[in-house]
């Protein structure tokens, strides 16, 4: 989870500017969280009280309403009496690495993931986009063989995943939805070595650079295990108190066992 928070932060200044390289200093002038996080947090919290995905993610969305929210999103946020709104997008995805970590089988984690998917992002590519990173969170820490994250992944949803970085990054833009851009974070953890490395990969392809490193940040995390104590002292500094408090609670319960 914590994977995933980091990803956002440092992918956070490339969002509007991105870049088409691996070199760059992780932690760079403006680096801060976004909606990535606080939702992720948002769902986190959801898991340790009550399960109820609205619920804590309307409360912590409204709690940090200059996050860098999407339109539809934040109609939703706001509304008296929200419903899903059919979305395709990468925000279901983003938000959905601590259901990797909570839950011990294949078919629970597809079906929470699916659950704090459906809250807003109800189309099938969401819901798909959703269970493919839980999914991959979730072999990542139980399997550590990237080869099954990648066969199981394209088993179950299709992705693409034989494409290499080489290959998609010249021509890769700036995507929001779930179709073009869980793929890709996916193959950004799948040819990397480290946490660093995975999230390097993600920020490298030059698109919606801060929800391709939380996902694939988040994957990362649960296979290669140790993130390194500067990134952790980054991420807790870049946190507000109760954001890492409820971060800090979930991974002693569920990341620390």
């Amino acid at each position: 989870m914590i994977g995933a928070i980091a990803g956002d932060i440092i992918g956070s200044v490339y969002e509007a500017h991105p870049i088409k390289t691996r070199d760059f200093p992780l932690f760079g002038p403006g680096c801060r969280f976004t909606d990535d996080t606080v939702l992720t947090v948002a769902v986190a919290q959801a898991i340790l009280e009550d399960g109820d995905y609205a619920r804590w993610v309307r409360r912590l969305g409204r709690r940090y309403p200059w996050a860098g929210y999407g339109g539809a999103f934040s109609s939703w946020l706001q509304s008296d009496a929200p419903e899903p709104y059919h979305s395709w997008g990468n925000g279901s995805a983003m938000r959905v690495s601590p259901v990797g970590w909570a839950f011990d089988t294949m078919e629970r984690v597809l079906e929470e993931a699916a659950r704090s998917a459906a809250i807003t992002h109800d189309h099938p590519e969401g819901i798909k986009g959703a269970q493919a990173a839980a999914l991959a969170v979730f072999l990542a820490r139980t399997t550590r063989d990237k080869e099954r994250v990648r066969r199981e992944v394209t088993a179950r949803f299709g992705y693409d995943l034989t494409r290499t970085l080489a290959e998609i990054r010249p021509g890769y833009a700036f995507d929001v939805s779930c179709q073009g851009s869980v793929p890709e974070a996916i193959i950004a953890f799948l040819e990397a070595d480290s946490y660093e490395d995975a999230v390097r990969n993600a920020v490298s392809l030059g698109g919606d650079s801060d929800t391709l490193a939380a996902i694939a940040g988040g994957i990362a995390e649960a296979c290669f295990s140790r993130i390194g104590q500067p990134i952790l002292d980054h991420v807790q500094a870049c946190l507000t108190p109760d954001l890492w408090a409820i971060t800090e609670r979930f991974c002693r319960r569920y990341v620390n066992r």
